[in-house]
């Protein structure tokens, strides 16, 4: 603040002396296009002050006389109404533009994409590592509570905040498609479609593939199968990591547990991940379909089978692939 009220108060005196030739110097070089070449983005960290601003926008090129502007600021008297955060000034900006950005508080929008069918855990390290984002995610939020899609955020904001706006879109959609469900399903909660969801979500990455799987699935329920599903049982043997560091094998599959849909009936006990609006739709209004089984076929998506007879034959292709492509 001393430097500031020194550099404002020379600036002051000069322009006395010289009968106001200064003044008209100081307004052309305050309006004039500044010395930044290309597009920067620089933050603006919290109790910066006005002098620590105009050094910071001088060390990245932005203004070329940063006394000049911290007298224009005092003068106009908006020192209080510069804003933190992270801007992005463009080539050419005048010490006049930089001062108008800095009060209108339009910082940098980043953009954060959450894959679908990502456990909790593997989103609160992805949150982890996302630079910008301030404190700790934890608490974490009961498995299948976050909606994945695209949220954006700016430098700064909380990764608990991150993950509160996930949880109010998961409920938000998921409240919204149960209204429009389809009648006579074989579950009457919402966290049962959520369940459901997740098993359709880590079954297939393919979009076109869900309403299929998800009708497979309540062919199943409907008629009292068991789910036999393998992204269950890899839940429950990761301890809801989602992903194990081996093949699944076929003892794995008789090892009970509550997320082993081959042991056990109906549903598990919670979602396996959290899905996305494609596999919460699908689940609420399935397709017709008198399939009841699918293997992988190969090429990335499976195969559908109405019969057991089928689907043998569709497991006997798939391991005859798999043998060949070990050869």
């Amino acid at each position: 603040m001393g430097r500031l009220l020194s550099g404002l108060l020379t600036f002051l005196l000069l322009a006395m002396l010289a009968g106001g030739g200064l003044l008209v110097w100081g307004y052309a070089q305050f309006t004039r296009p500044g010395p930044l070449q290309t597009e920067t983005a620089l933050v603006i960290p919290r109790g910066s002050g006005v002098e620590g601003i105009a050094r910071r926008l001088e060390q990245a090129g932005i203004l070329r006389y940063p006394e000049l502007f911290m007298a224009a600021v005092k003068l106009k008297g908006v020192s209080g109404a510069l804003k933190a955060g992270e801007y992005a000034f463009k080539p050419g900006i005048s010490p006049r533009e930089v001062m108008a950005l800095l009060q209108s508080g339009e910082t940098v929008v980043r953009r954060l994409t959450i894959a679908e069918g990502l456990t909790v855990r593997q989103i609160a390290v992805q949150l982890a590592a996302v630079e910008g984002l301030d404190g700790d995610p934890a608490p974490l939020p009961p498995e299948g509570a976050l909606l994945p899609e695209t949220y954006h955020f700016s430098y700064g904001d909380e990764r608990a905040e991150i993950l509160r706006r996930m949880q109010h879109a998961m409920r938000e959609t998921l409240d919204r498609l149960w209204e429009s469900r389809a009648p006579n399903l074989p579950f009457d909660t919402r966290e049962e479609a959520l369940v459901l969801a997740s098993i359709v979500e880590r079954e297939t990455a393919i979009p076109s593939e869900r309403p299929r799987v998800a009708a497979v699935f309540v062919n199943r329920l409907r008629k009292g199968m068991r789910l036999q599903s393998d992204p269950t049982v890899i839940y429950g043997l990761s301890d809801g990591l989602g992903t194990l560091d081996r093949p699944l094998l076929r003892v794995d599959l008789q090892k009970d547990h509550p997320y082993n849909t081959y042991t056990r009936d109906g549903l598990p006990p919670a979602p396996i991940c959290n899905p996305g609006r494609d596999s919460l739709r699908a689940v609420l209004n399935p397709i017709s379909s008198d399939e009841y089984y699918f293997v992988a076929d190969g090429s990335g998506g499976h195969a559908f089978a109405r019969t057991l007879d089928e689907h043998n034959a569709n497991v006997r292709r798939w391991r005859q692939f798999q043998r060949e492509q070990r050869q």
